[in-house]
């Protein structure tokens, strides 16, 4: 069964870790550099997945996005927290990906097949992941809606550094996720109403 239950999002105290570390990293500090990439690196192949329309340039995209930040260590500051800082670079990273691969001649005029594939799978099979189910409705959103929402619900960034990431006020990463929200609930009531009618169908007619 598909559940309206929505992931907590990550605590507070790993920014201040995270920005401890990297400050720790900047002045030269080889394991501090390590604990920055492992506390972070989750966060930034999520925000990335959300933000990429090809799966496959995911990794790459965070290993880019950390290759930066690592370049850039001697201007952090720690202003603002560290995951804020490296989520910011993550978005360029992303952006700067979109810029190439408009300008970059296509080689064929068909869909990833593996993409395809991905999405044919039966999403009603037991032990289903429903995390990818989410991933799915999460896809049908809005990209500035699905923006806001995993920024603040699934990596628990403050509404306010949300705002600045995005470059808009405060009120609007609120509207934002207020209508993600409201979207995710109707359409997670309509795949439980489908998987529901799915299984009536199948359930065999006793005599």
């Amino acid at each position: 069964m598909i559940t309206s239950t929505l992931p907590t999002p990550a605590g507070r105290p790993i920014d201040d870790a995270a920005t401890a570390w990297a400050l720790a990293a900047r002045g030269g500090d080889s394991d501090a550099v390590d604990r920055f990439v492992r506390a972070l690196h989750r966060d930034v192949i999520r925000y990335v997945a959300h933000l990429c329309a090809d799966p496959q340039a995911v990794d790459d995209l965070a290993q880019d996005t950390f290759l930066r930040a690592l370049g850039s260590l001697h201007r952090f500051e720690g202003r603002s927290s560290a995951r804020t800082w490296l989520l910011a670079i993550a978005r360029r990273a992303v952006a700067d990906s979109h810029r190439y691969t408009a300008v970059r001649p296509r080689t064929a005029d068909v869909p990833d097949w593996q993409l395809t594939v991905e999405r044919a799978q039966p999403r009603g099979l037991p032990g289903f992941d429903e995390g990818i189910v989410l991933l799915d409705l999460l896809d049908r959103l809005p990209d500035e809606r699905r923006e806001a929402f995993v920024l603040t619900q699934l990596l628990g960034l403050p509404y306010a550094e949300a705002a600045a990431l995005g470059d808009c006020p405060v009120g609007t990463v609120r509207s934002r996720v207020a209508r993600a929200r409201t979207a995710l609930a109707a359409l997670v009531a309509e795949a439980e109403e489908a998987e529901e009618a799915s299984t009536a169908v199948r359930k065999p007619v006793l005599d």
